[in-house]
């Protein structure tokens, strides 16, 4: 084993570094390697963003504990079978031979391995044998994306029994929250002030420093709203927009019509994310895209409608397909366009080439989000972008204007933080042959299901404004250059909003424009009062909810979904008048 052959492993392992780190560690990775050896402690949590280049920071501590002789053996413990075999290629490259195919009824593996590369489920199905191998030998235990050992109490328990021996444990993850109290076995919990208590990380490095170094790529959602009608058991047909205040049974519904292969929703919304990944591919020829789908039917659907739209058959991976791994390690490797795929791409997946993404699944999750999110932030060289396809519903909405948030995981908490529950997550990660989260327990039909370009969210802003498949507005946004700085993506956004402003009241002194529909005036309101709140958000720091909250107390009035037009015109004209007296 050798300490220069880890020193020479890409800082984005399995592809290049960003621009202007190779060959050597990025900064983060050499301050946390650093500050590792400095305390020299049996446990350490590093807390890094998706795509920040975990993989090789662990290898170059391994091999580092293994040249002196603090360890003798690594175990490595992964979410998932594809994982294994990604780290093992990893290890490989630097000289550590991890064996991905470990199985329980061995017991033992070859002497030609250094460790083993075992999943969180393994370990809770026999944790004395993992318990056993970890005495037989001085170990380093990485875990990999460590909140899911909380995932269930066998598996929080299991780990707990077989690693608790371990000499050293490195615990990794990009996304260390968790809306449950299960305890995260070896990370350390502190008291937050307010009775409960918060994971403390030793080395944190987030989206947003991240972002600044160049090491991620900026993000920009497109959010697309639209017409929805559907038939319930009971034979009512309703309507609703998505994208306007609508009830939680009204909203699931239309976001569940939205994504209806059979709708018109997804085909026009995955028509300009396949027209996007054709502007993209002008700077970067083999940027791919990724349609992140519900259950197996729709992902099988989603991919004809790529093939109709593009001329290009898509790659589909479902959860159940014993060759997901190699169709997944297939597609990094080429230069196809399109990946269909339900639940085996949500976590720890590299495929550095994807830059365009459809979010087609009703699963709203924080972490199940911020997984998801973070196949496409892993930047190859500098400039390059990506871009989110979303439904326009307050949930994705939120999450994609907080993508700096940095969140933390919280025992004691007496409510989960915005009303939401990782039990959605732990469906996700199940094999699911049928759709998942929302709308399960309201079957109904489909009748009409069509898409409208609602806007761009970007660094919590909001950018264009309401406009049809396929015209000059869309197009504006869809035809952004692949390849651009964070600073000049903000700025080209803000040129093209205001040139759209200024056509329209350029058409306005020349036409008298219609009254807007009462829902109208209100959806604009509460578009121009949500983008304010991103601004505030990142100019104070104070989450979105929390600005709301303060508004409303400050204001009077009805939560925001039931607020009037006055109601809603009092707050933006009380968050502006915050912003000229406060600092």
């Amino acid at each position: 084993m050798s300490v220069s052959a880890a020193s020479h492993l890409s800082p984005s392992y399995p592809d290049r570094a960003a621009w202007g780190t190779a060959p050597k560690l990025r900064a983060w990775q050499q301050e946390a390697f650093d500050l590792y050896f400095q305390r020299d402690r049996r446990d350490f949590l590093t807390v890094a963003t998706p795509g920040a280049g975990k993989t090789t920071y662990a290898l170059r501590i391994a091999s580092e504990l293994l040249s002196k002789g603090v360890i003798r053996a690594v175990t490595i413990v992964t979410p998932t079978e594809h994982l294994k075999r990604q780290w093992a290629d990893a290890a490989g490259r630097v000289g550590i031979g991890i064996d991905p195919e470990f199985k329980n009824s061995q017991g033992a593996t070859s002497r030609d391995y250094t460790g083993v590369a075992i999943t969180y489920a393994q370990v809770s199905m026999h944790p004395a044998l993992h318990r056993a191998r970890t005495e037989a030998r001085k170990t380093l235990v990485i875990f990999d994306e460590v909140h899911h050992a909380g995932d269930a109490k066998s598996w929080g328990d299991g780990v707990r029994e077989a690693f608790e021996p371990a000499t050293r444990r490195l615990a990794l993850t990009g996304t260390p929250f968790r809306s449950d109290d299960s305890p995260i076995p070896f990370v350390t919990y502190v008291e937050d002030g307010d009775g409960a208590l918060r994971s403390a990380s030793d080395y944190s490095y987030g989206y947003g420093p991240a972002l600044a170094d160049g090491v991620v790529r900026p993000v920009i959602f497109l959010a697309y709203s639209g017409e929805m009608k559907w038939r319930t058991r009971a034979g009512d047909e309703i309507a609703a927009t998505l994208g306007t205040p609508l009830t939680k049974d009204q909203l699931s519904q239309a976001w569940r019509a939205a994504l209806d292969p059979k709708g018109d929703w997804i085909r026009q919304v995955i028509h300009a994310a396949d027209r996007r990944l054709t502007e993209v591919r002008r700077g970067v020829p083999d940027a791919g895209g990724l349609v992140i789908a519900s259950d197996h039917e729709s992902a099988r659907a989603y991919a004809r409608h790529i093939r109709t739209v593009s001329g290009e058959g898509a790659v589909v991976v479902l959860s159940d397909d014993p060759g997901a791994s190699k169709k997944i390690k297939d597609f990094s490797a080429s230069e196809a366009r399109w990946l269909v795929a339900v639940r085996m791409v949500s976590e720890g997946v590299d495929i550095p080439r994807l830059a365009v993404g459809v979010y087609a699944t009703s699963i709203s999750t924080p972490l199940f989000f911020a997984q998801a999110v973070g196949r496409f932030v892993r930047a190859r060289k500098r400039g390059e972008m990506a871009s989110v396809f979303v439904p326009s519903v307050p949930v994705l909405m939120g999450l994609a204007a907080e993508m700096e948030e940095e969140r933390d995981h919280v025992l004691g908490r007496s409510q989960p933080e915005d009303g939401l529950d990782d039990s959605l997550l732990e469906r996700a990660q199940q094999d699911r042959k049928q759709p998942d989260a929302l709308g399960d327990e309201l079957p109904f039909q489909t009748l009409e299901a069509s898409a409208t370009f609602d806007r761009v969210l970007f660094d919590g802003g909001e950018f264009g404004t309401s406009a049809a498949p396929g015209s000059p507005e869309e197009e504006d946004f869809i035809g952004l250059p692949g390849l651009l700085e964070p600073d000049q993506v903000a700025s080209l956004l803000r040129r093209r909003q205001a040139d759209q402003q200024a056509a329209k009241r350029r058409k306005s002194t020349t036409e008298e424009a219609p009254a807007l529909a009462p829902h109208e005036q209100i959806h604009e309101l509460r578009k121009e009062l949500n983008g304010l709140v991103g601004a505030w958000n990142h100019r104070t720091g104070q989450p979105h909810g929390v600005i709301h909250a303060e508004l409303r107390r400050s204001c009077g009035g009805p939560a925001i979904a039931q607020a009037s037009a006055d109601q809603i015109k009092e707050r933006i004209a009380m968050i502006r008048k915050w912003a000229t007296q406060r600092r």
